[in-house]
């Protein structure tokens, strides 16, 4: 298994919507494999394959749904919304946008019909943060990020924050390097 990069916005793969998965294959089940070792790595709770740059229609998830319980990890491939119920108001972050953290209404319950890694049908109702979790993955293999459930003036200043954090982060990084440099022992010329 290998650690995936995971894009961040604005790559333009995280506005395109995800192909059906038709191959059940070993590279499916690589791409599986790699994708759990890098939400598990990057401690999130889901993560989709546009995430990690490919634009198969398939999610993961492994959420605590209490102190003592979780969902194990579930992977989610062909995923179908068929119904939606309830409504709840939860805080939202995304490993495609670190660092911010914003409110998104979503369906408390949902009836999600999806396929396993070999291609066998199921069907699960999901509740709370199982089924915020599952919507929130879902929306990235639309094409879609929390970001666009936001308000407009929402969604403005939280781009506009990451911006800044993005510049303060890059300046920072661009500091490090200079210090370094100049800690570096002056080569010889011969």
């Amino acid at each position: 298994m290998a650690v995936l990069p995971v894009v961040t916005f604005p790559d333009p793969v995280l506005r395109q919507r995800c192909k059906e998965v038709t191959a059940f294959d070993a590279d499916l089940h690589k791409l599986l494999d790699d994708m759990g070792q890098t939400m598990a790595t990057a401690e999130g709770i889901g993560l989709a394959a546009n995430q990690v740059g490919d634009l198969r229609r398939l999610f993961l998830m492994d959420v605590h749904i209490d102190d003592n319980t979780r969902t194990g990890l579930l992977e989610i491939v062909n995923p179908r919304i068929v119904a939606k119920r309830g409504e709840v108001r939860f805080e939202e972050g995304c490993l495609s946008f670190p660092g911010v953290f914003e409110f998104v209404v979503r369906a408390n319950e949902i009836e999600l019909h999806y396929q396993d890694r070999t291609g066998a049908a199921h069907k699960i109702i999901c509740r709370g943060m199982v089924a915020i979790c599952a919507q929130h993955e879902y929306d990235h293999l639309e094409g879609v990020t929390f970001i666009d459930r936001l308000s407009p003036l929402k969604r403005q200043l939280a781009l506009r924050d990451y911006d800044r954090r993005n510049r303060e982060a890059l300046d920072d990084k661009t500091a490090r390097a200079k210090a370094r440099a100049r800690r570096q022992p002056p080569q010889q010329i011969s």
